[in-house]
């Protein structure tokens, strides 16, 4: 069990105690991709989905769930986030839009769940709104791709 830090030695799940760590500057890096029918993705840029602006409450959506991951992943730190961004990069294509989400953090823990929460977030939102049209939609590709800052060091998939 002891490669596994949110275990004791009986197995039982616990909240890491980071208050002996040192305070850095952290930042992660996180991607998921929404593959949908080239109908649905041209009504998202024609601005012809009912329930209004697709991308722009994505965006919002992200943004709020990079703050509320310790919510709903329950070893997760509360954090002091520093800053959020949401990104879409649309493939016409493809008929995809990939979610691309920053987070940064000045603390003691990493902020990897909080950017892949809000990726996840962002892109179940584009599936909601769009749901109507589209049921096939496919959320795939969530990912990690780069983390700087913390004991553990830097990360960069080589194969994004």
């Amino acid at each position: 069990m002891s490669e596994f830090t949110h275990f004791d030695e009986h197995g039982r799940a616990f909240m890491v105690d980071v208050s002996d760590k040192d305070v850095t500057s952290r930042i992660a890096k996180a991607c998921a991709t929404v593959s949908m029918k080239s109908d649905t993705y041209n009504k998202i840029f024609d601005k012809k989905i009912k329930k209004g602006d697709v991308l722009g409450t994505a965006q919002i959506a992200g943004i709020m769930g990079a703050k509320r991951t310790p919510d709903i992943i329950p070893m997760c730190h509360p954090l002091n986030i520093t800053g959020v961004t949401v990104e879409f990069e649309p493939d016409s294509a493809t008929s995809s839009i990939k979610v691309i989400a920053t987070v940064k953090v000045d603390g003691k823990t990493g902020v990897e769940m909080e950017a892949l929460s809000a990726v996840s977030i962002a892109a179940l939102t584009i599936y909601d709104m769009c749901k109507a049209v589209d049921k096939g939609m496919v959320i795939s590709d969530i990912k990690l791709l780069e983390k700087s800052g913390g004991k553990s060091g830097d990360f960069k998939r080589t194969n994004p």
